[in-house]
């Protein structure tokens, strides 16, 4: 297709044989400039590639003159005739290496000063550089590429939403505050002074009113926004997919959704998703995984170690066990062959994760080795087990813990032992590092539905909050728990992830849409009646006149596409993104501003300005 416009008749990159022996207009950036006395080269280029143009002995003078003096990132338009390029100087490299521009004219539309780093693929060059000069980062291939991979995503997504028929509705992004996990950010009304408005962490409750208002099928690429501390994917303001249907239950969400991913990977090329995607209840992948977002395709699983830790007279492990805490533990097929520093890294990985450290052993045919071996060998004067895989010198109770754990001769054996939310989180670090030290986790992409939630977790000062978020339906068998203060650990939700290679890509439920067990719920987090109705009034105003039942779901897009585009941070498919302190280098927000417009919101400012950035 022709990328004619007023400036020019083609795009650089769209040229090829055919088009030789034809007059046409190109505009376009200076790559780059070669000089070689009778003949000059310039490499033009725009967003669909790079084109040479040439003034030899063919070109008129005005071609030679306006091919000087040019310098990098300059933009110019250029006339000129497509030619073929000379016997032996074709490019395989440049899809438009067949052919050059004999230049005719050149006007030069506008100079560009020194530029701050090269325009070139491959460029080392400080992060907070390229986020400060973004507009230049974007001539480069490769965030130029993520942003057209991006769009054709969004569009293969919207496409599979709306042959599905699917209602897109934009949803405010000023709205009220509400307690949604993480914290607002908040906007002050000039003409309602001291009420605020809070950017929208998702659109949970207009979606649900969708549902309520019968739209059926609700989808939306949203903003949302979240003040919440930052990582490699994460970022204060993102964009999200958010469904909703109405008369469905988990089945239909799944179905729909890997439908769509389906048609996204299919669009993307990549290898095709085997449906329906694998399922795994959130207490089997902690229990397996110690993780409810884990990586499939590290084959590693954790052992309870708890019966047989007991037994070895290790007082490390008999005081957790006193505590009601956890032992347990990895086996690394073929982990022996690693060397002491990679298994330092494993247990410095258990230390960064909170856990005073991990305990390990190699596993051969003539008995354990390592720091936990001690507590696995016979005792001197014992008579050693035979243990039927050939390891020898173990004592009955090392037998039955490496038994557990099904260790065999060359294998790695590491524990750890904790209180269970720090054993949990290191045992998914150690498990995480043992796989990419062994590289166990390549293959094919792995896909998995994470399901029956716990509806509450319990903070550190005991109380109890949603793990999702105060709409999600709980279990209908677990109804009765929601009332009972010690029970609200055992209440299971109807909530579900999806992960991808170890990532929560996007999270859903079935919501409540019962009136009245919607207030339990604002009971059971504390919520009285008077708060809950004041904070959510139009919500519980619209499950009185007649709410379907309705379930939803939402996948990060920034971080999926980091995910399939294989680049290191989200902010690599962000046209304009913050750094991990939440700051536009860009733009240089968050700023000051005038105390007039302070005045004129009604808000005195406590924080001295020398103080604020």
């Amino acid at each position: 297709m022709s990328q004619s416009a007023a400036w020019r008749t083609h795009a650089c990159g769209e040229l090829r044989a055919e088009h030789i022996g034809q007059e046409v207009t190109l505009a376009g950036w200076v790559a780059n400039r070669r000089d070689h006395g009778v003949v000059s080269f310039v490499d033009l280029r725009d967003r669909w590639g790079l084109l040479q143009l040439v003034a030899d002995e063919d070109a008129p003078q005005t071609g030679h003159e306006g091919l000087q003096g040019l310098h990098p990132e300059d933009v110019i338009q250029v006339q000129g005739v497509v030619r073929a390029r000379a016997e032996g100087q074709s490019n395989a490299d440049r899809a438009t290496g067949e052919v050059e521009l004999l230049v005719s004219a050149v006007t030069v539309i506008s100079r560009a000063a020194r530029l701050p780093f090269e325009i070139a693929e491959h460029i080392d060059v400080p992060e907070d550089m390229l986020l400060r000069f973004r507009y230049l980062d974007m001539r480069r291939k490769p965030l130029k590429t993520a942003l057209e991979r991006r769009t054709q995503a969004n569009h293969l997504i919207r496409q599979a939403l709306v042959d599905e028929e699917f209602v897109e509705v934009e949803t405010p992004m000023l709205t009220r505050s509400t307690p949604e996990g993480a914290r607002d950010y908040l906007v002050p009304s000039r003409v309602r002074q001291g009420s605020w408005y809070a950017l929208p962490q998702s659109p949970q409750i207009f979606k649900q009113l969708c549902m309520v208002g019968g739209l059926d099928r609700y989808f939306q690429i949203a903003r949302c926004m979240r003040d919440e501390d930052l990582r490699a994917d994460r970022q204060p303001e993102f964009t999200q997919l958010d469904m909703e249907m109405s008369f469905v239950d988990e089945e239909d969400v799944y179905a729909l959704v890997e439908r769509v991913m389906a048609s996204l990977w299919k669009g993307l090329g990549r290898d095709e998703l085997q449906l329906p995607l694998e399922r795994m209840p959130h207490a089997d992948a902690i229990r397996r995984f110690a993780s409810d977002k884990p990586d499939l395709r590290n084959p590693i699983e954790i052992v309870d170690l708890a019966a047989q830790g007991g037994t070895l007279g290790f007082v490390v492990f008999d005081k957790v066990l006193e505590g009601g805490g956890y032992v347990r533990g990895i086996r690394v097929p073929g982990g022996a062959s690693l060397s002491r520093k990679q298994i330092d890294s494993i247990e410095q990985a258990a230390k960064d994760a909170g856990a005073g450290g991990a305990a390990w052993c190699k596993v051969a045919t003539d008995g354990p080795s390592g720091p936990l071996s001690r507590f696995l060998k016979a005792a001197e004067g014992d008579a050693p087990v035979d243990c039927p895989v050939g390891i020898a010198g173990l004592s009955v109770a090392g037998a039955a813990f490496l038994r557990e754990l099904e260790a065999l001769p060359g294998d790695l054996v590491v524990t750890i032992a904790d209180q269970p939310r720090r054993a949990l989180v290191a045992l998914n670090a150690i498990r995480r590092r043992a796989g990419d030290l062994m590289d166990l986790t390549g293959g094919p992409d792995r896909l998995v539905w994470i399901t029956e939630f716990p509806l509450f977790e319990q903070d550190d000062d005991g109380g109890f909050h949603p793990a999702h978020h105060p709409f999600t339906a709980p279990v209908s068998e677990d109804l009765a728990l929601l009332e009972d203060e010690s029970a609200k650990d055992r209440v299971r939700s109807r909530a579900y992830d999806l992960v991808l290679n170890g990532t929560e890509l996007g999270s859903g439920s079935v919501r409540i849409h019962q009136r009245d067990i919607q207030q339990k719920l604002f009971a059971a987090i504390g919520l009285s009646p008077e708060v809950a109705e004041e904070r959510f009034r139009f919500l519980l105003e619209a499950f009185r006149y007649g709410a379907p039942p309705h379930a939803g779901f939402a996948i990060g897009l920034d971080r999926l596409y980091g995910l399939l585009f294989e680049v290191a941070s989200i902010r690599d498919v962000i046209a304009f993104p913050k750094t991990a302190t939440a700051t536009c280098p860009l733009t240089g927000a968050p700023s000051m501003v005038d105390a007039a417009q302070l005045e004129e919101l009604g808000i005195v400012q406590s924080v001295p300005s020398e103080t604020t950035t």
